[in-house]
């Protein structure tokens, strides 16, 4: 039987209830198709312009486990603003790394267990202090947050809490002889939470923070949007955040931290966090000392800004972050960086009248920053408003000027102001100081 007669003996009602399920399935194909096709040119644009480095906690895939059920891909909180993962050859992948900022949601969600959350890649290592439940290497000292490779505001949060529950469980908590239970280092997101935690858990503490509520959050330039997430906040239940200003959410915290009485002890700098042989840990700062049987360190990497070690770099008219671009109207300002707040800082004055910017990157491609801020940048510099110089380093600061090294050259340029966006360093020689040891990761855990 050819295939004409095998067609002649489908019975005719056969037929019309087959044909609109083999449209459906053709469409389903057809958007699939698309769908991957879509996904691959994305990762493709993506490692041309070099942009394949996650910036903090991200998913490692692994191709054999994955069945490419699409579950992470809908699971990515940040698929509602930005792509993340995608499905490309029927296997999830990391199509957009750059806009990857470690919620994890992914891996709770994959039902294969394909995926694990690592820090760092094969190419770029990310230095991370060695943690056993929040506890370092050092008994009693504890670390939270940014400093433990948890930048997101949410994970920050949820780390605060947690950290004050395996706290809690220590032997002597409570022990009359201590004059403290727990002295909280920072009121970033970590340490507020941690603060909101402990006081909830009846725990005797106090909480230091060098400047003011926030933390690293209050270090944000003034208007800037904070990407969040619902979350638990201890002692208030869920807080539904999704997209506020950096205003809102202090306000907010600050709102809370004066509903709660929480204690937090503002201008006094740790000078010296000091274990003692009995296991309990001693705290020195610019005002006190305190005796504790335990430290959480919720402090982040930004506190020690990195430098450029170039001559000049002592003049006053150097900073290491934009608080108001428009203090910088009428200036000519150069800003040296290639993350998210370098971007941020050279649009946002770029926009000021009568003032002049270049942004000074010594990479090829803006590999750590969001693509929003990349091309807020490139459609400042098309018009005009930004000098954009990449592949480029600073060579020399002066009261008037800089002189900087390009492709073509070395340039100068006059200056009223420079701001140093070239992210934090790890605080090595104060956790050096406390015994607490730190390993490079690679694309592990």
């Amino acid at each position: 039987m050819d295939a004409t007669q095998l067609m002649s003996a489908v019975p005719p009602a056969a037929w019309f209830y087959a044909t609109p399920m083999l449209l459906i399935w053709a469409v389903y194909a057809l958007r699939k198709w698309y769908k991957h096709a879509r996904n691959r040119a994305v990762y493709a644009e993506n490692a041309e312009a070099g942009l394949t480095e996650p910036p903090s906690l991200h998913p490692l895939i692994d191709p054999a486990k994955c069945l490419g059920c699409g579950s992470c891909v809908t699971a990515c909180p940040e698929e509602a603003h930005h792509q993340v993962l995608g499905l490309v050859d029927g296997k999830a992948r990391l199509i957009e790394p750059s806009n990857c900022i470690g919620h994890g949601a992914c891996a709770t969600a994959c039902p294969f267990d394909a995926i694990t959350l690592v820090f760092g890649s094969e190419r770029r290592g990310v230095d991370i202090p060695v943690l056993d439940h929040f506890q370092t290497n050092v008994p009693g000292v504890f670390i939270a947050g940014e400093l433990g490779g948890m930048g997101l505001i949410r994970n920050a949060i949820e780390q605060g809490a947690q950290a004050i529950e395996r706290i809690a469980a220590l032997d002597g908590i409570g022990d009359p002889q201590q004059q403290l239970d727990l002295v909280i280092i920072g009121a970033g997101p970590a340490g507020f939470a941690a603060a909101l935690a402990a006081q909830q858990a009846g725990l005797r503490s106090v909480t230091l923070e060098q400047e003011s509520l926030g933390g690293a959050v209050f270090q944000y330039p003034r208007g800037k949007l904070v990407m969040t997430a619902p979350v638990q906040l201890p002692g208030f239940g869920k807080v539904q955040f999704r997209e506020t200003s950096k205003e809102e959410l202090l306000e907010f915290w600050q709102g809370i931290e004066a509903d709660s009485g929480v204690k937090i002890n503002y201008c006094e700098r740790v000078e010296a966090v000091l274990p003692q042989a009995d296991g309990s840990v001693e705290v020195r700062s610019n005002k006190a000392r305190y005796h504790s049987r335990a430290v959480l360190l919720a402090i982040g990497r930004r506190g020690t800004p990195r430098k450029l070690g170039v001559r000049g770099e002592e003049l006053p008219k150097v900073v290491y972050r934009l608080v108001d671009a428009e203090q910088y109207r009428g200036k000519r300002v150069l800003v040296v960086g290639g993350g998210d707040s370098a971007l941020e800082a050279a649009a946002s004055i770029a926009e000021q009248p009568d003032s002049r910017v270049i942004l000074s990157y010594r990479g090829e491609a803006f590999s750590r920053a969001k693509k929003k801020n990349r091309l807020r940048v490139q459609a400042a510099a098309e018009s005009g408003e930004l000098d954009l110089l990449m592949s480029s380093q600073v060579r020399e600061i002066r009261s008037d000027s800089v002189y900087i090294d390009t492709d073509q050259g070395l340039r100068k340029a006059r200056n009223d102001a420079v701001i140093v966006c070239a992210g934090g360093v790890m605080p090595d020689g104060f956790l050096r100081e406390i015994g607490i040891q730190v390993e490079t990761k690679h694309g592990s855990r």
